[in-house]
């Protein structure tokens, strides 16, 4: 299966500032086939449009969801993201989750998917234990599940760079081979790599003391390591070098929150856009996947920045058409097989 373009439905303007729809013109416009589903763009949809989120406003917005998808024969690749649900130490929370997860697997068959991404949690460590038998153990319960229903349902498990216990791919490979099911695998973020790893939003540099040593061992080790029939889809952006660190007086701190998040939450940029600032070693941890391990399969823009809280009705063209001449750069850049 060759690479296949698809963009994240939050990349063409936030949930609760752009309608869906148009949204959904614009990938079609710009030649996406697919996109991820975020919840928060399903529940926004739900509340719009049936008047509430309980479990039978949320099904019928999946079916009308699907349905504008399938006018523009776009494909959704997978519904994201379940959080904060691994590790947790209140059990009373954990069992609600996963009835959570159950309407989740029935809202992907409706949408038309069998995978779901499981985002690694991030809350304090009073809710979170960080003991990794626990963690396997409740992850694994999650396929289990997903193994019961017909057609299976996948987990696709991501790191974030600021997770409490879980934050880098070797993290989530590790998790990934632990739980050991066949519907359990890992999402590799370009971003998510490069912002644990290379890159320091907090420093002069906005890199690491040894940034690109670590990130040439690290992509490595991907290259040796990982079993690419276990990479469910991926990810790929790149993000903004600022100009001043993101420490405390920074228009993107946020007090409590990791700064590696506030500069996800603003600073993501598509692969190539370079005149914005990107800076990371992308192209380099794109080519050992997609080239190196020869990953086939979606491959997704899931871009957050500042311009997508803008009112500004222009924002999910001028978005989709920025993620479609990225996508064109990496084609060439890495002489992909597309369809």
């Amino acid at each position: 299966m060759p690479h296949r373009p698809a963009i994240a439905s939050m990349s063409l303007g936030q949930a609760c500032v752009h309608n869906l729809s148009q949204k959904l013109d614009q990938a079609q416009k710009y030649g996406f086939k697919g996109i991820e589903l975020f919840y928060e763009d399903l529940e926004t949809y739900a509340i719009i449009n049936e008047g509430g989120n309980a479990p039978q406003d949320l099904i019928e917005a999946a079916r009308s969801i699907r349905q504008l998808c399938d006018n523009r024969e776009i494909t959704i690749i997978g519904l994201q993201p379940f959080m904060h649900y691994e590790g947790l130490w209140d059990r009373d929370e954990h069992a609600r989750r996963i009835e959570q997860l159950k309407l989740w697997f029935h809202l992907a068959k409706i949408l038309g998917t069998n995978l779901i991404q499981i985002a690694s949690g991030f809350l304090g460590e009073s809710e979170l234990n960080g003991d990794l038998n626990v963690i396997v153990n409740d992850l694994r319960e999650a396929a289990e599940l997903g193994m019961m229903e017909e057609p299976a349902i996948n987990l696709s498990y991501e790191s974030l760079a600021w997770g409490t216990y879980s934050d880098t791919w070797e993290h989530s490979w590790t998790i990934v081979e632990q739980v050991g099911m066949p519907n359990f695998g890992i999402c590799l973020d370009t971003f998510n790599i490069a912002a644990r790893v290379y890159a320091d939003p907090t420093t002069r540099t906005g890199r690491t003391p040894n940034a690109e040593a670590d990130i040439k061992a690290s992509i490595k080790r991907l290259v040796q390591t990982v079993d690419v029939s276990k990479i469910f889809f991926v990810q790929l952006v790149d993000a903004e070098r600022l100009s001043i660190p993101l420490i405390q007086g920074h228009e993107f701190f946020v007090e409590g929150q990791p700064a590696r998040m506030s500069w996800s939450r603003n600073c993501r940029l598509f692969y190539g856009e370079q005149e914005f600032g990107a800076y990371l070693p992308i192209r380099d941890i794109a080519h050992a996947i997609l080239k190196e391990l020869g990953y086939q399969g979606w491959v997704s823009a899931e871009l957050f920045n500042r311009l997508m809280s803008s009112p500004d009705q222009n924002v999910p063209e001028q978005l989709a058409r920025r993620g479609a001449l990225s996508w064109k750069k990496l084609v060439n850049d890495l002489d992909l097989q597309v369809v």
